[in-house]
């Protein structure tokens, strides 16, 4: 049943249409991803649905009763407030309703007061906040006025959930959260009772929370059941018969245009009908949305670095008591993608400073590479002069660029970043946000560089441009720094990852994030089967027996089973990835039950495989 519905909606800003006779309905237990490109109108719609905007025309249904929230990607909350306070908006009506009770009001109908109470569970509403806040990692106590930006969406997060609305309409939830809490809010999302509208570039986030996907594309709203995955291959497939369509057509009135043309006996016969038809195809070829055209991206690398862009030697930082960094040793090559993975507040910038060598460490040594050229993606935008033309901002004082061998009008490099000419010499106050994103991509890779630093270039893209973005890291030959929280990106880009293991040390992971994931858990599965055994032996003290013990010399056998071990815990990890890949395709479903079990089955072994692998090489290893 639709708890809400838009039918025939027309919604437009200036001469474009962004929603155009579009028709959408929310059914009760829907998780949907609303998705499509920079500017086509996702928040508009999401702020029509939440009641802050109306239609221009078309109807909007809602349930009766209806309870619903909305979290817009820039959050409006009381700065003299405390995070409890402003997280308690959202049981308003539970802490009412409980005042009112315990006020004891003689006029007071309390038998429907207790009866509502136990409805919306309101006896424990601190409790729901409290759990809330230490879930999110929130200190209530704080005034809002003090957050930061990522923290002040955290407390709007909050605000939401504690409400357990009917509908939940969440615009960007994952920005500023790190990975712990994107894994939290997608437990939390899977869990929820009521209807889910997200809109969100984080495809890994849709992956796990979306059962339907619908992508607002050219004013029309489309919908695909099944995950992000599940959308890919249909979007491809349909894609791609609409191009079909698209050039037959072309090509009938192209023949058309010509007949009409033809000369003064063909006109005298011409067909009144035929003529009309064109008339039609015209207007028609007229009205046609095409898909917008894609980013097309290049950099331009410069002179290479150095083989050793950084080598780090027991590095340590602290900031008055707090220890940012506590003797982390690793080693930087030209090439390198590295991933920087913690939470935030956790010290990825500063350390990600030291490596460049523009923070010295407090001990330790840090030896820095030769010929290096440093390009940063600024995360606040800071780099940005508002009151700078487009134009200016790529290529200050002149009109043309040098990109690599090619030199280009800074009007034409712009429509590489699908800024038309007329907007060349618009104020960059006059961009959104995912358009500004767009604006320091292409002042990025203006500049030639061998080192780029990315810190949270995801944020506000559409994932069209996420992919390009990725494609275009993947075959730079330079070194990447990459600070993100959108996991999918990371995986498609980074070779290694540095990792925030709490007070201060970090550790270095070949690999992706789910490499990252899969070797820090099996690390904590070895641990926690470990520690029953050495438990109950606290008896006396002749330990120096065993020690002797232990270093003999591995046999014939027992070495030749150590050295095999890394080559086969590669080839189950290969394999491994193969299924994963299968198991999150469309493809695999269409091959029957009995495939599905044999790929699920084998998948289960593998994880069994692996963990006693790594239990026998620790053994070994031991000895």
């Amino acid at each position: 049943m639709a708890v809400l519905s838009l039918s025939n909606a027309h919604l437009a800003f200036g001469h474009v249409p962004l929603l155009d006779g579009a028709n959408f309905s929310l059914e009760t237990g829907d998780r949907v991803g609303l998705i499509g490109r920079n500017g086509t109108g996702k928040s508009s719609m999401l702020k029509v649905l939440a009641g802050l905007e109306k239609l221009d025309d078309g109807l909007l249904q809602l349930e009766k009763g209806l309870t619903s929230v909305y979290v817009p990607q820039e959050p409006e909350l009381r700065p003299e407030a405390t995070i409890f306070d402003v997280v308690s908006e959202g049981v308003a009506e539970a802490k009412a309703l409980r005042a009112r009770y315990e006020a004891h009001d003689e006029n007071d109908d309390l038998g429907w007061v207790q009866e509502r109470i136990e409805q919306i569970g309101a006896w424990n509403w601190e409790q729901r906040v409290d759990e809330t806040l230490h879930r999110l990692g929130l200190d209530g106590e704080r005034r809002v006025g003090e957050l930061s930006g990522g923290l002040k969406k955290r407390v709007a997060l909050a605000r939401a959930l504690v409400a357990q609305p009917d509908v939940l309409l969440l615009d960007e939830p994952t920005n500023h959260l790190d990975l712990d809490a994107i894994r939290w809010l997608e437990e939390l999302l899977n869990g929820f009772k009521g209807s889910l509208l997200l809109i969100t570039h984080d495809r890994a986030f849709l992956d796990n929370v979306a059962n339907r996907i619908v992508e607002l594309d050219r004013g029309q709203l489309r919908g695909y059941p099944g995950n992000f995955a599940a959308f890919q291959a249909a979007k491809a497939y349909e894609l791609e018969n609409e191009a079909l369509a698209n050039a037959r057509f072309d090509k009938l009135l192209a023949q058309e245009e010509v007949w009409i043309r033809k000369g003064v006996e063909a006109r005298r016969t011409r067909s009144v009908a035929r003529v009309q038809r064109l008339h039609e195809m015209r207007a028609e070829r007229h009205a046609r949305r095409d898909v917008q055209g894609k980013v097309r991206l290049d950099v331009a690398t410069g002179e290479s670095s150095g083989k050793i862009v950084a080598e780090l030697e027991n590095v340590s930082k602290r900031f008055g008591d707090r220890v940012i960094v506590d003797g982390f040793t690793g080693t930087i090559l030209r090439g390198d993608k590295v991933g920087l993975i913690g939470p935030n507040g956790a010290g990825k910038t500063t350390l990600l400073k030291m490596i460049l060598g523009e923070l010295p460490p407090d001990s330790g040594t840090v030896r820095l590479g030769t010929k290096m050229t440093v390009a940063y993606f600024d995360q606040m935008r800071d780099a940005l002069n508002l009151n700078a033309t487009l134009a200016d901002t790529i290529s200050p004082g002149s009109e043309w660029i040098e990109i690599g061998n090619q030199r280009k009008h800074v009007k034409s490099y712009l429509g590489d970043f699908l800024f038309s000419p007329a907007r060349a010499d618009s104020p960059v106050s006059s961009l959104s946000g995912g358009e500004r994103n767009r604006l320091l991509l292409a002042r990025l890779f203006a500049r030639p560089a061998n080192v780029l630093v990315l810190d949270e270039p995801t944020n506000d893209l559409d994932i069209e441009t996420l992919e390009l973005l990725e494609e275009l890291l993947a075959e730079y030959d330079g070194t990447v720094f990459l600070v993100s929280h959108d996991r999918r990106f990371l995986d498609n880009v980074v070779t290694s990852t540095i990792v925030s293991e709490g007070a201060g040390k970090w550790r270095e992971y070949e690999g992706d994030v789910e490499d990252w994931l899969q070797q820090s858990q099996r690390a904590a599965d070895i641990k926690a089967r470990q520690a029953p055994a050495a438990a109950p032996a606290p008896a006396p003290a002749p330990a120096p027996a065993p020690v002797v013990a232990t270093k003999r010399k591995l046999s014939y056998k027992e070495q030749r089973e150590l050295d095999e071990i890394p080559a086969r815990i590669g080839a189950l990890e290969t394999e491994q990835k193969h299924l994963q890949a299968l198991l999150n395709s469309t493809e695999l479903y269409t091959q029957g039950a009995a495939r599905i079990t044999e790929v699920t089955n084998r998948a289960a072994e593998i994880d069994d495989e692996l963990l006693a692998l790594m239990e026998r090489w620790e053994i070994l290893e031991a000895k």
